[in-house]
């Protein structure tokens, strides 16, 4: 028993220390579509968290990263706007055409969302940039890899949370990715919702 104990802590602490390392590494590469994962929107305005996500994604279009950028997310009862829709505005006014933005506006978790990103996308499109938070770096990039892309995480380097919500929230991602890793990131989903 105590074999599996030691077994569990250590893969917990592995798992806690590529959450860490994942989210202060950027892999940016030049690739098929950015993806940037959605966060709270108020009333057609970006929170800072999402507005973040989405100067960081602005500025990776600017360099030419990528041909597409994907915004993602549904709504919350009552919102009269969906994550992507006001997404997909913040990168409009940001200088990205319209007409290289596929929103995702269905999803309320982070599988669902990339899940429904990847049936949105034609098959040529394979490799992606994913942009969110430093502590949801690793898990978002695994569960893009487990939905059919070939994924690479970019960070935001403005990152609103911070602290001991950060520490807080990258403890609950190790577990997530603990899990994840055992059972598939689609499963976690189901029993996290």
């Amino acid at each position: 028993m105590l074999v599996v104990l030691m077994v569990a802590m250590a893969y917990y602490a592995l798992s806690l220390w590529q959450v860490w390392s994942t989210g202060r590494a950027d892999q940016v590469r030049a690739v098929d579509a950015i993806v940037v994962l959605g966060a709270a929107q108020y009333d057609g305005r970006p929170s800072p968290q999402l507005a973040a996500r989405l100067d960081h994604a602005a500025d990776l279009w600017d360099d030419g990263i990528a041909p597409l950028v994907v915004v993602t997310g549904g709504k919350q009862p009552g919102d009269r706007f969906t994550e992507a829709s006001t997404s997909a505005q913040y990168l409009i006014d940001r200088g990205v055409p319209a007409s290289m933005i596929v929103l995702e506006d269905a999803g309320s978790t982070t599988y669902e969302s990339l899940d429904r990103a990847r049936a949105l996308l034609d098959d040529s499109v394979d490799t992606v940039l994913v942009v969110t938070d430093p502590y949801h770096a690793l898990r978002s990039q695994l569960t893009a890899d487990e939905v059919g892309f070939t994924a690479f995480s970019s960070p935001t380097p403005d990152s609103v949370v911070g602290g001991r919500n950060e520490l807080r929230r990258e403890l609950a991602e190790a577990a997530g990715v603990a899990v994840g890793r055992i059972i598939g990131f689609e499963r976690l989903s189901g029993l996290t919702d």
